[in-house]
């Protein structure tokens, strides 16, 4: 059985594995270099500072996910719009976990007032493209070989959902 929750301290080595998993092996985080688990700390408690939540899904007790949301620019005129992000332990992929976390990372946003959330995404991973199509996001633009990883060349989808309509 999934279970939804706000991620506290005890889920942190859960959440570093899968996001250390996600800069290695994909292209979804463009950075070479994996981060330790102070990082990861201090990201989650910023979270939590300034209220941006973190969801993690459990799955029969094990981490299997997390999503969360923050700032899209930092500008103060884009503070109603964020950005989401949504990782998956590999042994949970393609279960119906990482709709759960967009869904609720989305009601939590509304809920908060906020008006826009932004998906950019390698435009390759079509799997998470589809899923945030899936929750009505649409397709604001696309930046060409703007990104590396693995020294290749990659384009970013950008995608929109108006939360407030």
């Amino acid at each position: 059985m999934t279970s939804l929750r706000a991620a506290d301290d005890r889920d942190l080595d859960a959440i570093l594995a899968i996001h250390n998993d996600a800069i290695a092996h994909s292209r979804a985080i463009w950075t070479d270099a994996l981060v330790d688990r102070r990082e990861r700390e201090q990201w989650l408690a910023a979270r939590r500072e300034v209220g941006h939540p973190v969801v993690v899904a459990e799955v029969d007790g094990v981490v299997a996910g997390y999503a969360t949301y923050g700032p899209w620019r930092l500008k103060s005129g884009y503070r109603y719009t964020v950005e989401d992000s949504i990782y998956l332990d590999r042994a949970f992929r393609g279960q119906g976990i990482g709709g759960l976390l967009l869904g609720e990372i989305i009601r939590i946003a509304r809920e908060r007032g906020l008006r826009v959330m932004i998906a950019d995404i390698e435009a390759g991973n079509t799997a998470s493209i589809r899923l945030h199509e899936r929750f009505g996001f649409t397709h604001a633009g696309l930046l060409r070989g703007i990104g590396t990883k693995f020294d290749e060349r990659l384009d970013l989808a950008i995608l929109e959902l108006p939360l407030d309509s």
